[in-house]
């Protein structure tokens, strides 16, 4: 007995040196910041560098999200409000909707669009109405997080854009990410929908656990050039509910294998746990005092062969991950990088529905079938325009369709219903425009002949592919 406990302790030992000498090593500049805690209890299950500050980037939309719903809950606002687009808002850098300067829209729908496509102008929409001005709301923001125990947090703006003053750490993030699920459990769909319909375009999630890692449900997607690529992930299997942080990955792709690695390690029952040191709960880790790492020339610098960008999910992606057959999935495989390690735990996309958003006032489930469908019609987007090239683009809707290069539509069936659909990235857009020689021709061949109509004919438009 007394030579197993020696074993033991010398193994524990070797254990605890091998950690501290991991931990001398590695800077927050090179390793990044990580956090992997239980969602009920707050014990942390994993931890690097998760008490040293840094640039949340669209991470920051959480807290956008907290203080919005809070201001629901308390009777101030409702999901209905209507707030209008501001200069400020619509001047926001992307990504965003674009909408014009007095365009209105309900709290609902800001939320959504918010969420799934990190849209900054709808986060300094929210703001405006909330509280009347950004610097009100970030001043909310700030005093909110101080009450949840994001001791090291400081906002100056709703969506995260570069500022030297907003500042959070892993260890924040996850606490914010487990407030979010134990205040608002009511409204959890906020931060699982895979995709928005706007218009005829549809937008997937920049959050690429959601549909791929097997029990995923959120949360929040971030970037810019000084935080590195940025995820606050969510996931429930067996009973269990985790949260992940991932702070300063070098590109989208990276990201969110290393919160699904995170995530495995946390729902993977580890015999030799025991060897572990108990790092306690999330609250109780001790803040570093020091200055947020700046990844500006790892993350954009000039080794990068094109600039990073916050939906490098979807371009690293592209129809093959989303698993539309085209002839262009070929020649995109072909340009991927090798599968990175622990890829292995992502699925391929699969079928999505996403959810439809507008500007305007609420609209009921009939008026919204009825916007899905007439989406979903030949020109239902809007009339079209010629641009040099002779390539017919959708002008912009006046509903809220935003954007209309290369849609992706999803088919309506005879009961009128939306079938669910496969999300065709915003990338790939010039290769359909300008297929590599050979491969236009196989394209065209696949479309049928048209045959020739009368004069006098009158021909109703064709309908929605099935």
């Amino acid at each position: 007995m007394q030579h197993v406990k020696s074993l033991r302790a010398l193994v524990l030992g070797i254990a605890l040196g091998s950690a501290f000498a991991a931990n001398l090593a590695a800077t927050p500049a090179q390793a990044g910041a990580s956090i992997l805690i239980d969602a009920d209890t707050g014990k942390v299950l994993r931890a690097e560098n998760a008490t040293y500050p840094w640039y949340p980037a669209s991470t920051t939309k959480l807290m956008t999200l907290y203080v919005t719903l809070q201001a629901v809950k308390q009777g101030r606002v409702t999901f209905d409000t209507l707030f209008t687009v501001s200069r400020n808002a619509m001047m926001q850098s992307p990504t965003k909707m674009g909408y014009a300067v007095g365009t209105q829209v309900t709290v609902d729908n800001a939320l959504k669009m918010m969420m799934v496509k990190s849209a900054n102008d709808m986060a300094v929409l929210l703001a405006e109405g909330v509280d009347g001005s950004v610097e009100n709301f970030a001043d909310d923001m700030t005093r909110t997080a101080h009450r949840l125990g994001m001791t090291q947090s400081n906002f100056v703006n709703p969506n995260g854009l570069p500022a030297d003053g907003q500042v959070v750490s892993a260890r924040d993030m996850a606490i914010l990410a487990r407030a979010l699920i134990r205040d608002f459990p009511e409204y959890n769909f906020y931060w699982h929908i895979p995709a928005i319909k706007y218009g005829r375009r549809v937008v997937r999630n920049y959050n690429t656990l959601l549909g791929r890692y097997p029990g995923a449900d959120g949360m929040k997607t971030g970037f810019i050039c000084a935080s590195g690529f940025n995820l606050v992930a969510t996931a429930s299997r067996n009973g269990r509910h985790l949260i992940a942080v991932v702070l300063g990955s070098p590109s989208g792709g990276a990201r969110a294998v290393k919160a699904a690695e995170l995530l495995e390690s946390g729902f993977t029952q580890n015999p030799l746990s025991w060897l572990t040191p108990a790092l306690g709960t999330v609250d109780n880790l001790t803040p570093i005092n020091a200055d947020p790492p700046n990844l500006h020339d790892q993350a954009c610098g000039p080794h990068r062969k094109r600039p990073a960008a916050e939906d490098e999910d979807a371009d690293a992606g592209g129809e093959l991950a989303a698993g539309v057959n085209t002839p262009f999935s070929a020649l995109l495989s072909s340009l991927r990088a090798p599968t990175p390690k622990g890829a292995a735990l992502l699925s391929d996309f699969g079928s999505i529905t996403p959810t439809i958003v507008y500007t305007g006032p609420t609209r009921t489930p009939d008026q919204l079938a009825r916007l899905n469908v007439i989406a979903d019609e030949p020109g239902g987007g809007g009339p079209r325009h010629k641009k040099k090239g002779g390539r017919a683009v959708a002008a912009k809707p006046a509903d809220g369709a935003g954007d209309s290069t290369s849609p992706a539509k999803p088919s309506a069936g005879n009961d009128g219903k939306t079938k669910p659909v496969h999300w065709t990235p915003t990338s790939s857009s010039s290769l359909v425009a300008n297929p590599p020689a050979g491969l236009e021709t196989k394209a065209a061949a696949d479309k049928p002949k048209k045959k020739p109509q009368k004069a006098a004919t009158t021909t109703r438009p064709a309908p929605a592919a099935q």
